[in-house]
């Protein structure tokens, strides 16, 4: 293990969920918890076994560690073992802290040209790097994201950098389609009271076709109807957002066209993917970053990502170093 001195930690709707409501599906708060997932820091001791990290190195925290080596392990899809340790997952704290300990070997050396902020973006990117590599994005694909808050953005990033021809993304908020643009969406739409199906039939109108990937990053029943709809007979579609339990999807549509349907669960062997974006400057996440508050204010900084204002909150943990 390694100690970490916390540097930078973003707010992740899950943890804002976790505080307001006291439990995500089966997973549920019995004791108190610190959150804080997305996040990176500075090494200032190391364990007896550590021998490629020092102190003063500068890493980014991959928050899954897996507690034995499983069949899922093995297989390289660690992210799906039963008894995986997940930061700021009942029952397990979150790093949202001055120091903090973590597995060595899922702290990950940050380049002198990438900031903390960055490593702490390498998180919500890699839901991004996974759902796109899930979907089977390739060169010229033609891309319907579902949704504009962080992870419609980072899966907008990842599906340019991965040789999409076109991306249209979907919201109900007109400033979080601008953050859209910024970041290399080609086409927007503002929903307002459409039908899944009219939402489709716009998506096919933009792209000139029905794309081959929809990434739904909402959870939201309509979402998800509007994305079997707009998908291309043979094509893929991805759920990253998590809404209820139960939902009323036209299944028999997808089945008689072939559509996939394919899940994920949060990612796994995205880390040195995403540093080798980040440190030679192919993957621009620094947009995504419009608050930040020293630890001090994070209800604050809670109450800001609640309502909705901006896109990703940053809390700063040392305070003597509040630069991104």
């Amino acid at each position: 293990e390694v100690l970490l001195r916390m540097h930078s930690v973003g707010i992740c709707g899950s943890d804002v969920h976790y505080w307001q409501h006291g439990r995500i599906g089966d997973f549920v708060v019995k004791d108190p918890m610190v959150l804080g997932h997305e996040s990176s820091g500075t090494v200032v001791k190391v364990g007896s076994g550590v021998t490629h990290l020092k102190p003063g190195d500068r890493v980014a925290i991959e928050p899954g560690v897996p507690r034995e080596m499983d069949e899922f392990c093995k297989s390289g899809r660690y992210n799906l073992s039963p008894t995986i340790f997940f930061c700021a997952t009942p029952p397990d704290d979150g790093n949202l802290c001055r120091y903090y300990k973590h597995s060595a070997s899922y702290c990950y050396k940050l380049p002198d040209n990438v900031t903390f902020e960055e490593g702490a973006l390498i998180e919500p990117l890699s839901v991004g790097i996974h759902a796109c590599q899930r979907a089977g994005v390739t060169l010229g694909s033609k891309v319907f994201v579902s949704g504009s808050g962080p992870i419609g953005l980072v899966n907008v990033l990842v599906a340019k950098m991965m040789g999409a021809a076109a991306v249209v993304i979907t919201d109900l908020s007109a400033s979080r389609l601008q953050k859209a643009k910024e970041v290399g969406a080609d086409f927007t739409i503002q929903v307002k009271d459409e039908t899944p199906q009219e939402v489709a039939s716009k998506v096919e109108s933009l792209l000139g076709c029905m794309p081959e990937i929809t990434v739904e990053c909402t959870g939201v029943e309509a979402c998800i109807q509007a994305g079997i709809y707009a998908t291309r007979s043979g094509g893929t579609l991805v759920l990253v957002g998590l809404g209820p339990e139960m939902v009323t999807v036209p299944i028999v549509n997808a089945a008689v066209r072939e559509v996939d349907i394919r899940g994920i669960f949060r990612y796994c062997n995205t880390w040195p993917v995403a540093i080798s974006l980040l440190a030679s400057k192919r993957i621009n996440v620094k947009p995504l970053v419009t608050h930040r508050f020293p630890l001090e204010k994070a209800l604050e900084a809670f109450e800001t990502t609640k309502r909705g204002e901006g896109v990703k909150v940053m809390l700063k943990c040392d305070p003597t170093d509040h630069n991104p």
